[in-house]
């Protein structure tokens, strides 16, 4: 990680002193239950231990009533065995309307309503993970949710209702296969959000195997017990219909099991590339070649296997720019005892793995990781970590258990000199909780300024994490409006802009994670500063500004709005920006 020197830092970054003191003062509390997100996972155990009871489901953060507030569907699953539900109450699939109370002083109530009923989902899935993304423009976001059998394509009315568009929206999109984690990204530059979907092992019911754990007690069969499948990528064509494109474009040369998956631009050409997160099998970097085609770079890229050279159980994905270089670096959640895997960018898409240098990789060894992202926790400025945590193989110390597979959930503080602490304990009683975590989503639900975080748990309730860690930084949060571009502005690069200093990048995604869906909209943090300079790179190219921002405000930015201002100079190395003739 490159270290940027203190005397820099300390004046645009929010420096603190006791972190142990002041991280105690406030932290993570767990409020589903009093704030009305009532839920109970269902995984469809049955003590035959059927591979997919152990891994879903994830859930989403997501506007979808564009009230400024966020709302929060929960997936469900279902018995494995015997008919499939019939009544729509019956499938599961929840979703909670956010009514935020907005007073005066500012100081909203936060309370969740369930409108599943009206909502439209269908009945009977055996659901897993889901997309956001308004894939036809049209203002709302649409869901793709993935499923242990057909998945569908769910397209926003804009009145609380979905459509199921599956059959007439294109060939393949109810995809039978088992489907986890899938991103709406516009890897072709059209303007329009097309569909990567993740696919894990041929797993069935008739064909489900005897398998035992470390222990020599029976457990469930690891992905390498099946055969994987191939994913599938699905072209826009603009018409609110998708073309299946998987074939032409390269990406079934090689099949994984697929649990987590991201677009970005990860070697600086301006083209989304597609990173998946393969269980037991060499991860993938789908390099974008520009005509249509991807060829897999993970192996050049340092990015395939861990420095043994060996596949490991890998989950969920991380997206981000925790060393503020400029470029993305990727984490990858892995199975108890292999560390979690850190690969810090070097440039051009080059990557390192840092697990060890860090200190991600001792912290990390001993839980079984699934959803995660980068976000500023305590509004320092630095991009820190979250890691949802369940064991998939009984852990010894809960034998005897019901379901022997809790840990905690983990959050890693990024110490600004490249090594990140451990700062669980501190981080409020939301953390002390013991639950086989799955999903992990983030966002500011009640708009407060800090990032919170929804954990989905399997067969048990979800946790929201509402963040109350005190601190006197400023902040601003950017929401995207595309024109040209996609509606949501999903892959934008947005800059904070700083006088004699680098400048913060962020990106615009509700993808990566561990079958979850987060809020766009992009969050910063900067101390002594009431007003902030913004420039955002849209996914076609398009760079515009946005001068004197007020701070502390959820602010949005529409396409052709800003300055496009042809004197300001981006350095990708090192990232700095200088806009001429004024200063943030």
């Amino acid at each position: 990680m490159r270290v940027i020197p203190a005397a820099l830092v300390a004046g645009w970054l929010l420096m603190t002193g006791d972190d142990a003191a002041r991280e105690a003062a406030g932290g993570f509390r767990d409020v589903a239950a009093e704030v009305g997100l009532r839920f109970q996972h269902e995984n469809g155990a049955s003590g035959k231990y059927h591979l997919p009871e152990i891994m879903g489901a994830g859930g989403a953060l997501f506007d979808v009533d564009a009230d400024g507030d966020l709302d929060v569907l929960l997936l469900q699953g279902r018995a494995l065995e015997g008919p499939a539900p019939v009544h729509a109450a019956a499938s599961g699939h929840r979703l909670f309307r956010n009514d935020l109370s907005r007073p005066a002083d500012g100081r909203g109530k936060l309370r969740f309503t369930d409108v599943t009923e009206r909502a439209g989902f269908l009945p009977g899935d055996y659901g897993m993970g889901v997309a956001v993304g308004d894939y036809d423009n049209d203002g709302d976001p649409d869901l793709y949710v993935t499923s242990y059998g057909p998945n569908h394509l769910y397209r926003n009315n804009g009145n609380g209702t979905f459509s199921d568009v599956t059959a007439t929206a294109g060939d393949g999109l109810g995809d039978p296969r088992w489907s986890t984690s899938a991103t709406f990204t516009d890897y072709d530059a059209d303007g329009d959000l097309d569909l990567f979907v993740a696919n894990y092992v041929d797993f069935t019911v008739v064909g489900s195997k005897r398998c035992v754990g470390p222990t020599g007690a029976r457990g469930y069969c690891g992905p390498l017990q099946f055969g994987p499948v191939p994913d599938r990528l699905f072209r826009n064509a603009g018409d609110g219909t998708f073309v299946d494109v998987s074939d032409s474009a390269g990406i079934v040369k090689a099949d994984g099991s697929g649990l987590g998956v991201a677009g970005a631009d990860f070697n600086g050409d301006r083209r989304a590339d597609f990173y998946v997160a393969n269980d037991g099998m060499p991860n993938q970097l789908w390099l974008n070649k520009g005509d249509g085609t991807f060829e897999d770079g993970a192996l050049m890229a340092g990015v395939a296997f861990n420095m043994e050279g060996q596949a490991e159980g890998s989950m969920g994905v991380a997206v981000g720019d925790p060393d503020g270089d400029g470029d993305l670096d990727l984490f990858v959640t892995n199975i108890t005892g292999e560390r979690h895997a850190f690969y810090e960018n070097l440039g051009r898409g080059q990557f390192e793995d840092r697990r060890l240098r860090t200190g991600i990789g001792p912290a990390t060894q001993p839980y079984t990781g699934f959803g995660t992202d980068w976000f500023d926790y305590d509004n320092d400025g630095r991009l820190d970590l979250f890691l949802s945590n369940g064991a998939v193989t009984m852990l010894e110390a809960l034998r005897g258990d019901a379901f022997p597979f809790r840990q905690k959930n983990q959050l890693l503080r990024n110490l600004g000199n490249g090594r990140f602490r451990d700062t669980t304990a501190t981080g409020g009683p939301g953390l002390a909780l013991e639950d086989v975590s799955r999903g992990a989503a983030f966002g500011d639900v009640d708009n407060d300024g800090d990032v919170d975080v929804l954990v989905t748990n399997n067969a048990g309730p979800p946790r929201l994490l509402l963040n109350g860690l005190p601190s006197d930084a400023h902040w601003l949060q950017v929401r995207l409006r595309g024109v040209a571009d996609n509606r949501l502005g999903l892959g934008a690069r947005v800059g904070l802009l700083m006088k004699d200093a680098p400048t913060s990048w962020r990106r615009a995604h509700t993808d990566g994670s561990y079958l979850s869906a987060s809020d766009p909209r992009v969050h910063f943090a900067l101390a002594n500063a009431d007003v902030a300079d913004v420039v955002v790179e849209w996914p076609r190219g398009l760079r515009e500004t946005w001068t004197g921002l007020r701070m502390n405000q959820i602010v949005t930015l529409k396409q052709g709005d800003g300055k496009t201002d042809r004197s300001l100079s981006i350095d990708r190395t090192p990232q700095t920006a200088t806009i001429g003739g004024g200063s943030p």
